[in-house]
């Protein structure tokens, strides 16, 4: 048995998750995860518990399964496809100087089974790097209580930095800017308005503090000065009956072929790849309800995804969060 490590440093690329195929009883596998979160669902286990499992487990996994059919590829979900591509892009990057790998909060692979293959490897040193770029209890908080509570199994920790939240950096926002400008120039139509969708959250989040609205706002504005153009901020994938933050991304995108603007333009901002619900809920329904609204033209533009300036974005972060603890190059 090592006692001793090897003092290799380890990064940890984590996002939200993805079920591991689009059939109903792999979803109901995820969501039954993913929906049992207390930071994703704050309703007391003893109420929301029976209706997850009566109710919501019964009737969303086949519907859900049907979405995720609709953007399936060879690779499996886009989430999962991409994020493999961002690792393998950073761990080419740094080289051996670092163990690169990743994990999902939700499915596989799973957090804590990758933090103890990291600390087989010889890392006594990791960065878990949630790919959030808005703070949020429900994400990036709860990406932390994962990882952590792994580690509270084990006896011998390695030591662990994370990687805050980057809504206001400019590395970030000039990558935004940089995917943005690079979709509408190819674009064969010029959009009246621009709309940054952002995944929605109860407004019981923002009372409670979470600074994850405000965190949204001040990247749109940013983004907006960046490209000398105002954006339609909304959020999207409301979920249950309560209320949550408004606009809405589905009721804007009906409302506004009513309001003189027939050109659209879409993008995700805090998403760091493409997945369910921008591939399904935005480009594919999203486009529906705006052209039968009146809409005449629709384009959802890309995630950062894998692309050069995604990834360059990505390498400034995490160096600058290894500082100290990796080599210069």
């Amino acid at each position: 048995m090592n006692r001793t490590g090897s003092g290799r440093i380890g990064l940890l690329i984590v996002n939200l998750g993805t079920p591991d195929a689009p059939t109903a009883p792999a979803v109901k596998r995820y969501l039954a995860e993913f929906l049992s979160d207390r930071r994703v669902v704050e309703i007391p286990a003893i109420v929301w518990q029976p209706i997850l499992r009566g109710i919501v487990l019964n009737t969303r996994p086949r519907k859900s399964a049907h979405a995720y059919q609709q953007v399936w590829t060879d690779e499996g979900s886009p989430l999962a496809a991409i994020t493999k591509r961002q690792t393998s892009a950073i761990a080419e990057h740094f080289g051996d100087r670092l163990v690169v790998d990743y994990a999902m909060r939700y499915g596989n692979p799973a957090i804590g089974d990758r933090l103890e293959a990291m600390k087989a490897a010889g890392c006594d040193r990791i960065l878990i790097a949630p790919l959030y770029p808005q703070y949020c209890g429900a994400t990036t908080a709860s990406v932390q209580d994962a990882a952590f509570a792994a580690l509270g199994k084990m006896r011998w920790q390695p030591a662990i930095r994370t990687l805050p939240s980057y809504y206001d950096d400019p590395a970030y926002i000039g990558a935004l800017k940089a995917s943005v400008e690079a979709s509408l120039a190819a674009l064969d139509f010029t959009p009246d308005a621009l709309v940054a969708s952002f995944h929605g959250m109860p407004e019981r989040t923002r009372t409670l503090g979470d600074p994850y609205a405000d965190q949204c706002l001040e990247t749109a504005r940013l983004l907006g000065e960046a490209l000398g153009r105002p954006l339609n901020v909304t959020f999207q994938s409301r979920f249950g009956r309560a209320k949550w933050l408004e606009p809405a991304t589905d009721t804007t995108l009906a409302a506004l072929p009513g309001q003189g603007v027939r050109k659209v333009a879409l993008f995700a901002p805090g998403f760091s790849a493409d997945c369910l619900e921008t591939l399904e809920e935005i480009a594919i329904r999203g486009r529906e309800t705006f052209l039968s609204a009146g809409g005449t033209n629709f384009a959802y533009m890309p995630c950062l995804n894998d692309g050069a300036a995604g990834l360059e974005m990505l390498e400034i972060l995490l160096t600058r969060e290894l500082d100290g603890w990796l080599a210069p190059s």
